[in-house]
């Protein structure tokens, strides 16, 4: 089951793809972690997919990653007395806490906390930002509106407010709820939802306390003007498009996405481009090109990941999407115009011993006849490290623990293998020889680039380095205690 592509791909699991037997064919097909949409379903059947998956992984002997994505603080509109009703652009149109059924003038909107943050000029987007009102007069109970862009208002729509940070904890009692639940089953990423501060990442790491690592999903302005201290308050990013391209012009969208991709690869910190990938792949077992430009683009851009939500979750064809997306990074990836951009874009950060140690490690793999870097890592830092410097050779994380090893799955190019503790560097040194050897990345007369952090089972102490050869005996002669 080894991948012969460095890029990761995310599968949503839904009605869709709920079985064993479509499971296990995802996961061949090349998906590498799953996610559990946590707004959609209840804890029986999450606690059921998990399942599933863990069993796909043991039959498989290989790590998978599970993502449990929270529903965050979805904000809606109450219900009309009609079902639904036409706004015309120029006319006017209330929201207010009045709990009656709506019509074409007003209706409700049973958030307290939104009417109290609107001013004179503040921008209300519904259904997705079909429709586009501008507030031209408020209270604590109101807001009266002038409809700039019209459409069909029906009952539960969203309410998006661009403009405003909102007083709102990204984590409901929900979510809370489904945080608890989901770190109980053992998943490796929580995904938080409608971030708007660091405040909101490091509230729900409190919460985690260890048990899993914490993603954000960027999907709000708020989010992206912080995003430097959401970054370092973060284990992983999640570019979340859908809700960002309505919260902000469509066409901001591509430079946000590119930035946040270079900030998170800088940081060594996995980064997921999602939302519409394959779209079309719901209901077409083929995909428009330009979805296929998009998936190809992330990869180019040196994401950590694609996902797909709908496509697996829900579509008709969720083998065929995985296995479009593999063809497209594996063509991608072999293309030298790939290495050429990924090389480009990489920084010259060198600010540790370990920064220097991976540098090093890429350097001599790329300039000698090195088939690939295997890395000794304990919580998953030298292993973030080396995938940071996007080596051309293959990544072997050898993880210490199995839930280092889950969680690495979404990190580019790491081949994961959980080997257990490690009490000597020779003891390493050889593992990595027999599982060059066992998983097809070197042969007896090949060399590979072996690091480690010594004392071993100390997370972040990575400081060593070692060019060794695929045969045992040579390693037992040479190498040291």
């Amino acid at each position: 089951m080894r991948r012969f592509r460095n890029v990761k791909i995310v599968a949503t699991l839904g009605p869709a793809s709920d079985s064993y037997e479509t499971v296990r064919a995802l996961f061949e097909a090349g998906a590498d972690v799953f996610r559990l949409n946590m707004s959609h379903g209840d804890h029986a059947a999450f606690q059921t997919l998990h399942a599933t998956v863990r069993k796909v992984e043991e039959d498989t002997g290989r790590p998978i990653a599970i993502i449990a994505d929270l529903q965050g603080p979805k904000l809606r509109c109450g219900v009309f007395a009609n079902g639904s009703e036409t706004l015309k652009e120029g006319q006017k149109f209330r929201f207010d806490l009045d709990e009656t059924p709506g019509s074409a003038s007003r209706a409700c909107l049973p958030h307290r906390e939104i009417l109290d943050a609107l001013a004179p000029g503040t921008e209300l987007l519904v259904n997705d930002g079909k429709i586009r009102l501008e507030v031209e007069n408020c209270g604590a109970e109101f807001a009266e509106c002038r409809v700039v862009a019209g459409g069909e208002i029906s009952d539960r729509k969203g309410v998006n407010v661009p403009d405003v940070v909102l007083p709102l904890t990204a984590l409901t009692d929900k979510d809370r709820a489904d945080l608890a639940f989901a770190c109980s089953l053992g998943v490796d990423w929580i995904a938080l939802s409608f971030v708007q501060r660091a405040a909101d990442v490091q509230e729900a790491k409190g919460l985690v306390k260890g048990r899993a690592s914490v993603m954000t999903k960027v999907e709000k302005p708020a989010a992206v003007r912080a995003f430097d201290d959401i970054l370092a308050a973060s284990d992983g990013i999640m570019v979340a498009r859908g809700d960002l391209g309505v919260e902000l012009p469509v066409q901001n969208v591509p430079p946000i996405q590119k930035q946040l991709v270079h900030k998170s690869r800088a940081a060594a910190k996995p980064v997921i481009i999602a939302t519409q990938m394959l779209e079309s792949m719901i209901s077409s077992p083929v995909p428009t090109r330009a979805e296929v430009s998009d998936v190809a683009t992330a990869i180019y851009e040196g994401a950590d990941a694609v996902m797909l939500s709908a496509e697996s979750a829900a579509g008709n064809y969720p083998v065929e999407a995985v296995n479009t997306m593999n063809n497209v990074a594996l063509e991608v990836e072999s293309d030298p115009a790939y290495r050429d951009i990924i090389a480009a874009s990489r920084g010259a950060r060198k600010e540790s011993v370990a920064d220097g140690i991976v540098s090093a490690a890429r350097e001599i793999a790329e300039t000698t006849d090195i088939q690939a870097i295997f890395c000794f890592t304990q919580s998953g830092t030298t292993a973030a490290l080396v995938a940071r410097e996007r080596p051309k050779v293959p990544i072997v994380a050898m993880a210490g623990l199995k839930s280092t090893a889950r969680r690495l799955c979404l990190t580019w190019g790491a081949h994961c293998i959980e080997v257990g503790e490690m009490g000597r560097f020779k003891q390493a040194v050889i593992r990595a020889v027999r599982a060059a050897r066992e998983h097809g990345f070197a042969s007896k007369c090949d060399q590979i680039v072996v690091t480690a952090g010594v004392p071993f089972n100390e997370p972040g102490t990575t400081n060593i380095l070692r060019v060794a050869p695929c045969d045992e005996k040579r390693v037992y002669q040479a190498e040291p205690e």
